[in-house]
């Protein structure tokens, strides 16, 4: 049998479950902004005050990552875990500014697909936090995140394989392979984070 220490401020749970809500908050921004296409400007600056919110959190538990004595998991992987959910948090930046910085004029039904994807795995990502602690009852909703990323994989392929295939204006179809190229690395980041919390589960059990 495996004994774990933990420390006794176990506010570092806390701060996962704050920041999975905040990057849930920025994916839910973002798929809004995809599904109801207005307010382009208002809605790229609400997804920007959640990036730097995300970033003060991430500062926070490397603070305490510095002052603790015991801490409930391996220092590098309670630092990978929130870098991961940072490069969501940044790519869902990204991805709205590319909205606004390349002027498109609406989405297509593939990027409201890959967005809708991408806030089902921040779902999963919070259902997992919250259960961390405990260390159990993660495996199902690590196992959604790794499905939908495979979905998303086979979707981003065949919405930029179109953009070839339609023959469009070449500078529209850069813009959108930026785009799908944007999703498809906040939605790996998205299981990248899924992936270091099953380590976490495997180290602590």
């Amino acid at each position: 049998m495996t004994f774990r220490l933990l420390p006794k401020d176990e506010r570092f749970f806390d701060l996962f479950i704050k920041d999975g809500e905040n990057l849930l908050a920025a994916a839910r921004e973002l798929q809004d902004l995809v599904s109801d296409y207005r307010d382009i400007e208002e809605r790229v600056a609400r997804i920007r005050v959640l990036e730097h919110r995300g970033d003060e959190i991430d500062e926070e538990v490397n603070r305490k990552l510095d002052a603790a004595f015991i801490t409930p998991f391996d220092r590098e992987d309670i630092h990978e875990l929130v870098v991961r959910m940072d490069d969501v948090v940044d790519g869902i930046q990204e991805i709205a500014e590319t909205f606004l910085i390349y002027g498109i004029k609406r989405p297509t039904e593939e990027s409201v697909r890959l967005t809708g994807i991408l806030a089902a795995q921040a779902v999963q990502i919070v259902e997992c936090l919250g259960k961390l602690e405990k260390l159990k009852g993660l495996e199902p909703h690590i196992a959604q995140i790794h499905e939908l990323e495979n979905e998303a994989d086979g979707l981003s392929r065949a919405a930029v394989a179109r953009l070839f295939q339609d023959g469009g204006d070449p500078l529209e179809v850069i813009k959108w392979r930026d785009v799908y190229n944007a999703l498809e690395e906040a939605i790996d980041a998205a299981e990248d984070t899924g992936e270091v919390m099953e380590r976490m589960v495997h180290k602590g059990t």
